[in-house]
């Protein structure tokens, strides 16, 4: 958790970098996040079981990051989620990626929270994956409608923010 992210208002305006630790303690303090989900050609999302401090070892969309203060330097959107495929997935290839949208929210756990102003960010892949074992349990492609019908059947079996994001999708991935 030494990681520095961006404190944000309900509508994403900049307040001040915090450690990673004071926006994922108590109530927290909202921070920008990304969520990202990757499609192929075939019209099958990918999700993962995750490995994560809070909500480990439940399904979640391809990935999950926070845009990072380096030095001088915020990462953008688009680089943020490259960082991410490359070290949960190992894709090292550059992906047409597109923004859907936001979302706020707020879930806690046991002294932890997620309290985040979270961007989905799109993209299709079709290449070789390779899942992080320190990051993921497992994989799986999914058909798009099974995902939307699964996840809002089964929302327990299901991160926070992958309930979220499944809301920004039924428009887009068509």
């Amino acid at each position: 958790m030494d990681q520095t992210i961006l404190a944000v208002d309900d509508r994403g305006e900049f307040l001040e970098y915090i450690p990673k630790e004071v926006g994922h303690t108590g109530d927290g303090k909202r921070h920008l996040a990304i969520a990202v989900l990757l499609y192929n050609s075939k019209g099958q999302v990918l999700l993962q079981k995750r490995k994560h401090k809070i909500f480990d070892n439940i399904w979640d969309i391809t990935g999950a990051t926070h845009p990072l203060r380096s030095g001088n330097t915020d990462e953008t959107m688009e680089e943020a989620t490259e960082r991410c495929l490359s070290e949960e997935w190992g894709i090292k290839q550059k992906i047409t990626l597109k923004n859907l949208g936001f979302f706020n929210y707020f879930a806690k756990y046991n002294g932890f929270c997620e309290n985040e102003h979270c961007f989905l960010m799109t993209g299709q892949y079709d290449g070789e994956l390779s899942l992080n074992p320190d990051l993921g349990y497992e994989y799986k492609w999914v058909e798009r409608a099974e995902f939307l019908k699964d996840i809002a059947q089964n929302p327990a079996n299901y991160t926070p923010w992958a309930k979220e994001a499944s809301r920004l999708l039924p428009e887009y991935l068509q």
